[in-house]
């Protein structure tokens, strides 16, 4: 089966060195759309599949297509792709705020999936969250899951607005960690380490506390007690932020996250 990119972004090369990668697919069925000549140039030399600068007859061949750009370069864009556009095709869409009823409009096509992956998804350990319309046969979507998954993770749901949720979650995740983190490697060079032994002791723990969980059954709660000795250093850092309300914090900010994400699908 062939596939088409549209949007050699980041995003964009990462799904199809995700697919060369994985052996989903081979070059010669992976496509590139993109009008910029600099990304051109590049993805040309990265030699991930057969590069274009414009629409034409080849897309009627094409059975996945993925949009892979900014939403505001959408509206000629939909003008361009529209007349190559079959009810053969199924879009599938990773541009965030843009809806299934958008997308099926503007293109004429009622076989729409729509995903929210995440950064990770860069280095093949994302997390993406995917919806679709009715239209989109059980066997088409099994296989839209299979490719999204060699980026990552994937979860599907049933409810366009959970993406909204797995935007305020996912999507803007790792910055709530990164923050963290830094806030970590603050301190750690206040109290003495130089900015790259801090980062380094709180990249390492980080990770390590990541696999862990990842390779328990034991909740974070069950990690923190077992981390935190009654009256030792742990606890009282943790009694500081149930004092600060660090998690009442991290609940309010997500939910905005939430909220925006919804004000945002309006526009």
């Amino acid at each position: 089966m062939d596939v088409l990119i549209i949007g050699g972004g980041n995003m964009g090369k990462t799904f199809a060195q995700s697919f060369l990668n994985a052996k989903v697919l081979k070059k010669e069925n992976i496509h590139i759309l993109d009008k910029d000549p600099l990304k051109i140039d590049l993805l040309t030399r990265f030699q991930l599949g057969k590069i274009h600068g414009k629409p034409g007859d080849f897309i009627k061949k094409i059975k996945l297509i993925i949009l892979a750009v900014k939403p505001q370069d959408t509206k000629s864009l939909y003008e361009q792709l529209k007349p190559y556009i079959t009810p053969d095709h199924v879009v599938l869409s990773i541009m965030a705020g843009v809806t299934i009823a958008t997308i099926t409009e503007k293109m004429g096509t009622s076989k729409v999936v729509r995903a929210m992956p995440n950064l990770p998804a860069q280095i093949g350990i994302g997390m993406t969250v995917f919806t679709s319309s009715p239209d989109v046969p059980e066997k088409e979507l099994r296989l839209v899951h299979d490719y999204i998954s060699t980026t990552g993770k994937a979860i599907q749901v049933d409810d366009e607005d959970m993406l909204n949720a797995a935007t305020a979650i996912s999507g803007s995740g790792p910055a709530y960690i990164f923050y963290f983190m830094e806030s970590m490697i603050q301190s750690a060079v206040k109290m003495g380490f130089s900015y790259a032994e801090a980062s380094t002791m709180v990249e390492q723990t980080v990770m390590g506390a990541a696999y862990l969980f990842k390779r328990s059954n034991i909740s974070c709660e069950q990690w923190i007690e077992k981390v935190a000795s009654r009256g030792g250093t742990t606890e009282a850092a943790i009694k500081v932020f149930d004092e600060e309300k660090v998690k009442e914090g991290i609940n309010k900010g997500m939910e905005r996250a939430l909220e925006r994400s919804r004000e945002l699908s309006k526009v």
